[in-house]
């Protein structure tokens, strides 16, 4: 069945999809305080980033509740090391494959858990305070549930840096 899901995620355009131990995924504080850090302005200021994804232990709990996932990966080639519109055209891909993918794996599977790269991106700006437009839908980062990226790709074997003149988006849908 989860080879089902990585062969649609490599048709959709994903340069890496791969089998996920949910058991791998732990939350951790250290993550959790880097996004109460507030250097991507989104603390405190979306529904899908903390604390409103919901505290850590809550994420945990929502994790331990699927025995099956999906690494996926976009690699963006940069024309320079440092190329901003780069970084922005591989991310804006990124996203139309997450989100085809999970509106895919949802058709199946209407409770998968969808953590992308950042925060929710459905909606131009978030709602909140207001409640959310498509709570259904919504998507909270990797980080936001306490998971450290790197640590997850060395697990399961996929390269997070990918070498000089690239740029790596990471999420992961549990089903």
């Amino acid at each position: 069945m989860v080879q089902k899901w990585i062969d649609t995620a490599l048709k959709l355009g994903f340069s890496a999809a791969v089998s996920v131990n949910c058991d791998a995924l732990r939350p951790r504080q250290d993550v959790r305080d880097m996004c109460r850090a507030d250097l991507c302005r989104a603390y405190d200021k979306n529904w899908s980033c903390p604390p409103h994804c919901g505290s850590l232990e809550e994420c945990g709990e929502k994790i331990g509740h699927y025995s099956r996932g999906i690494l996926l990966q976009t690699v963006g080639q940069l024309n320079k090391v440092i190329d901003t519109k780069g970084y922005r055209a591989a991310e804006q891909y990124h996203l139309e494959l997450f989100y085809a993918f999970c509106r895919e794996i949802r058709k199946e599977y209407p409770q998968a858990l969808c953590l992308g790269t950042g925060g929710c991106r459905i909606c131009e700006s978030c709602a909140y305070p207001a409640p959310c437009r498509f709570p259904d839908w919504a998507c909270s980062s990797m980080e936001g549930y306490g998971l450290f990226v790197t640590d997850v790709c060395r697990e399961h074997g996929v390269p997070y840096y990918n070498g000089e003149k690239t740029v790596t988006y990471t999420a992961c849908v549990l089903f």
